[in-house]
């Protein structure tokens, strides 16, 4: 298959789309949590009420305060295609703490609304192969950089 017939693809237009869906939900969450609820309200109101749990005090303020930046800036580079991979594991990561706070308050808790689709569309972008994933910034500055060197 040439380059060109390639950058237009099903399977990189796959991609970009998921990409951006994923991006997208996790930029919202990010924006609405960052500008509007607020870091420390973030942190006092999904947070704080695992307090009384085996979880340090210190740890829920730290976790509630930084998530929001975590999906903003990963959200963003998701949707864009930079620095994936580093993206993918922080808001991976993010979905592994929101599953076992969910878990620890209600263990038969149902995780197919909320966490398994982001958890879908995360893995996907994953494991989806980088040559097809043609449509994003980070393919454009790896088509600079091979040309420039």
């Amino acid at each position: 298959m040439n380059d060109e017939r390639r950058r237009l693809s099903g399977t990189s237009w796959a991609i970009f789309f998921v990409r951006w869906v994923l991006g997208l939900i996790f930029l919202m969450a990010g924006t609405w949590k960052v500008f509007d609820l607020g870091p420390v309200g973030h942190a006092q109101r999904y947070f704080l009420p695992f307090a009384t749990t085996w979880i340090p005090l210190w740890l829920l303020w730290t976790l509630g305060v930084v998530i929001p930046f975590v999906e903003l800036a990963a959200g963003a580079l998701v949707c864009l295609g930079l620095w994936l991979r580093p993206a993918l594991v922080a808001l991976g990561g993010v979905l592994v703490i929101v599953s076992y706070g969910h878990l620890l308050q209600e263990p038969l808790y149902d995780t197919t609304h909320h966490i398994f689709p982001r958890l879908v569309l995360l893995t996907f972008v994953l494991v989806a192969p980088r040559a097809e994933d043609v449509l994003s910034l980070g393919a454009l500055w790896a088509r600079f950089r091979s040309r420039q060197g």
